[in-house]
C-alpha cells in the first residue's frame, strides 16, 4: 500500500491500472477482502447464539462504515493541506473501509446462519454444509453479470466544478459548465458509458462520487498516460467526469467469488 501510493508514479507497474487490465495494486483490495473472510469463517466457525453474534457483526458494520466516511468522504482535505470540513451535499459515501464493512457483513450473515452443522469429513459433506454460501456467491455473480451486460445506459450529463478540473490545462469544449456524454447503448465496460457509473449516479448522484477517478489516467485523458497529467487537445468530455472505484455495483468487482477455506464471501 505504501509503494502504490508513494511510488506508483516512478513505478507504473506497481501503480493500479488506468482502466482495462491488472497490476500489482489490484490486487490489495481482494485480498484485503479474502482476509476478512477467512477471519469469519474462523470466528464464527461455532457460534452459541446466533442474534448475539448478529448483533456484534452489524454494530462493527456500522462501525466500519462511519470509520470509511470520516476518513474518504472529503472531512480531511490531503496531507498538504491542514484543512477540514465537509460540504455535505457533496460528501461521497463510498469509499475503501465501506466496502469492506458491506463484504463483512454479507460473509458473516452467511457464515452465522446459512452454514449448515454437518461434520465436514468428506467431499460430499463440505459441500453440504457450505452449500447455501457457495450458491449466494454464484447467484451474486450472475445478478452482476446480468445488470452490466443487460442493462440500458442512457446519454447522460455532469456539471464541471472546479473540483472536476483542478490544476489541469483546458480543453476543447471544457468551458461549458454541463458536458454532455453520449451513451445509448448495453453492455459496455468502457468508462464513460457503463451501468456501475449508471447505478451510482442514479441512486448516490453525480456529487457524492469520487471527483479524480482512475481512468484519467488512460491514453484518452491524459499526455502522462498511465499517470495523471495534462488531457490531450482532443480529449473526450467524459475524461472529467465523477466516477466511484467503491460504488455501489462495483462492489462485486473486486471479489467477484472470493472463495475463503470453509465458505465463500462477496
Amino acid at each position: 500500500m505504501i509503494l502504490v501510493d508513494d511510488a506508483g508514479k516512478a513505478f507504473p507497474s506497481i501503480n493500479h491500472s488506468p482502466w482495462f487490465g491488472v497490476t500489482l495494486a489490484d490486487f490489495v483490495m481482494p485480498f484485503f477482502l479474502f482476509i476478512v473472510g477467512v477471519s469469519a469463517s474462523l470466528v464464527f466457525k461455532k457460534v452459541s447464539c446466533k442474534p448475539q453474534a448478529t448483533k456484534k457483526v452489524l454494530l462493527r458494520t456500522v462501525k466500519l462504515f462511519i470509520l470509511g466516511v470520516v476518513l474518504q468522504g472529503g472531512y480531511f482535505h490531503g496531507r498538504n493541506n491542514l484543512s477540514y470540513g465537509v460540504d455535505i451535499a457533496k460528501i461521497r459515501w463510498m469509499g475503501v473501509l465501506q466496502r469492506i464493512s458491506i463484504g463483512y457483513l454479507f460473509a458473516s450473515i452467511l457464515e452465522i446462519w446459512f452454514a449448515n452443522d454437518y461434520p465436514v469429513d468428506s467431499s460430499k459433506a463440505f459441500i453440504r454444509r457450505y452449500f447455501f454460501q457457495a450458491l449466494a456467491g454464484i447467484l451474486i455473480g450472475l445478478s452482476y453479470l446480468i445488470l452490466v451486460y443487460g442493462l440500458y445506459v442512457p446519454d447522460w450529463f455532469f456539471e464541471i466544478s472546479s473540483l472536476n478540473m483542478e490544476s489541469r490545462s483546458p480543453v476543447s469544449g471544457y468551458g461549458l459548465s454541463i458536458q454532455t456524454v453520449n451513451c445509448g447503448v448495453r453492455g459496455s465496460l468502457e468508462p464513460p458509458c457503463n451501468v456501475v457509473g449508471l447505478i451510482d449516479r442514479l441512486l448516490l448522484g453525480e456529487k457524492h462520487l469520487y471527483q479524480r477517478p482512475v481512468y484519467r489516467r488512460t491514453k484518452e485523458c491524459s499526455v502522462n498516460s498511465p499517470d495523471y497529467g495534462p488531457p490531450p487537445s482532443n480529449a473526450p468530455g467524459w475524461c472529467l467526469a465523477p466516477f466511484d472505484p467503491e460504488g455501489i455495483l462495483s462492489h462485486y468487482v473486486p471479489c467477484g467469488l472470493a472463495f475463503r477455506p470453509h465458505s465463500c464471501a462477496c
